[in-house]
């Protein structure tokens, strides 16, 4: 398995503080206001993304949306050749019918993980719509799948990754992109 060291970091805390809340202005004037508004945060950093989405929204237009966190763990395309898939909790503590529903997610690569979450939140109900807000877009989409909100558009190569930190768990808010080292390189 190789190993990853830091290539570079595409977003410092400002940056993403700045984007998080420029994700918030546009899903306010997509939507025309917070109305009917609702934030699904795929877990894990997705959940955090949709909470500072929340927390800025409220700052804009004075409403508190509801958030709610979607595991997707047994919806994915691979749950079977995963030996130990990480199984997080679904707290959706709303309803989802006829809502307009965000999407939340820290990195939008191939796009199964969205298409998971989609048909996760099928089995919740039937939303008036589902919009997608991700961090960071970073290409090479194997599904027919676009952001709608994007905080940062991050040309990589196939075989790099990129990482979000966010605080907490992690101790900074920054996006790097990694590139393996050593064997497996």
């Amino acid at each position: 398995m190789a190993e990853y060291r830091t290539k570079a970091v595409v977003m410092d805390a400002e940056a993403v503080n700045r984007a998080l809340t420029r994700i918030a202005h546009e899903v306010l004037e997509a939507n025309k206001g917070a109305g009917e508004l609702a934030l699904v945060g795929i877990a894990s950093r997705g959940a955090q993304v949709a909470e500072r989405l929340a927390a800025r929204i409220a700052d804009i237009e004075g409403a508190q949306v509801p958030v709610g966190t979607l595991d997707i763990s047994f919806y994915r395309d691979d749950a079977g050749m995963r030996l130990n898939p990480e199984v997080h909790r679904t707290d959706i503590p709303f309803d989802v019918e006829g809502r307009t529903l965000v999407l939340c997610d820290d990195v939008l690569f191939t796009g199964r993980t969205i298409r998971a979450a989609m048909d996760a939140i099928m089995d919740y109900g039937r939303p008036a719509c589902v919009q997608l807000a991700v961090l960071v877009d970073r290409g090479h989409r194997e599904l027919p799948i676009r952001a709608d909100f994007v905080g940062k558009n991050v040309p990589t190569a196939a075989r790099e990754r990129v990482k979000v930190f966010l605080s907490p768990p992690d101790d900074r808010d920054s996006v790097e992109i990694l590139e393996a080292t050593g064997e497996g390189a």
